[in-house]
């Protein structure tokens, strides 16, 4: 037997002593959720010894799931200070928005036909989204966006892109529930998928790439209004 995570994350060691990563692995997954969600804000500390005692974990699997955050770009560490969520300066945002609309574009032009099954999938996410629109839920609205980009872009056999699109999404997701709170936003949102799925019924790419173009550029003007009332502590 070797060592193994438990529910918790908590790394646990058997009879053969080998090695595991899981614990560190699982934290860094929890404390990027809490980071999408809105748990962690921009800018706020993630206090090693409250996050091990929130989930349950010793310190260690902490510590090597926040530099694990840390290389992804997530968080990062001031000295004297410890680790915080990072907080995008506007010049940032603005090269996530400008690779993402070059990555993008590339993966979904280069989109194959879609089968029945993945449309039937497609569809329903967008319905979450819907849903979640009517209700006002922003974290739920939020998430089942994501879900929904992505249940697109995976079907695309560039593989290496759309892991660089997800990372890129990864660094602003904190910031995308600014422009959602308005009604009148969440319905557009909601009749943009409607028309993204209805070119992908057509195997219409251009049309597609032509509509996130638009749907990309309502979530990078609502993002920023929250960019321009912040500002970046000093490291």
């Amino acid at each position: 037997m070797g060592r193994r995570a438990t529910p918790a994350g908590e790394v646990v060691t058997d009879a053969g002593g080998s090695a595991s990563v899981r614990g560190a692995d699982w934290v860094a997954t929890e404390i990027e959720r809490m980071i999408s969600t809105g748990d962690l804000l921009p800018g706020q500390p993630v206090r090693q010894e409250l996050m091990a005692e929130r989930l349950g974990v010793s310190r260690l699997p902490i510590r090597e799931g926040l530099r694990q955050l840390a290389s992804q770009g997530l968080v990062e560490h001031r000295r004297n200070i410890g680790y915080a969520v990072v907080r995008l300066e506007q010049s940032e945002f603005d090269q996530i928005y400008l690779m993402r609309g070059v990555l993008e574009r590339e993966v979904l032009a280069t989109l194959p036909a879609l089968d029945d099954d993945a449309l039937t999938e497609i569809r329903a996410l967008g319905d979450r989204v819907a849903e979640a629109a009517v209700r006002g839920d922003v974290l739920e609205m939020r998430l089942a966006n994501q879900d929904f980009h992505f249940a697109i872009f995976d079907r695309s056999s560039l593989r290496l892109v759309v892991t660089e699109i997800r990372r890129l999404w990864r660094l602003a997701t904190p910031y995308h529930a600014a422009y959602l709170f308005d009604a009148e936003v969440r319905r557009r949102v909601v009749a943009e998928h409607d028309a993204m799925i209805d070119a992908l019924t057509d195997q219409d790419n251009e049309r597609l790439v032509a509509l996130m173009n638009e749907h990309r550029r309502g979530g990078e003007a609502g993002t920023n209004m929250l960019l321009r009332n912040t500002t970046r502590p000093n490291s």
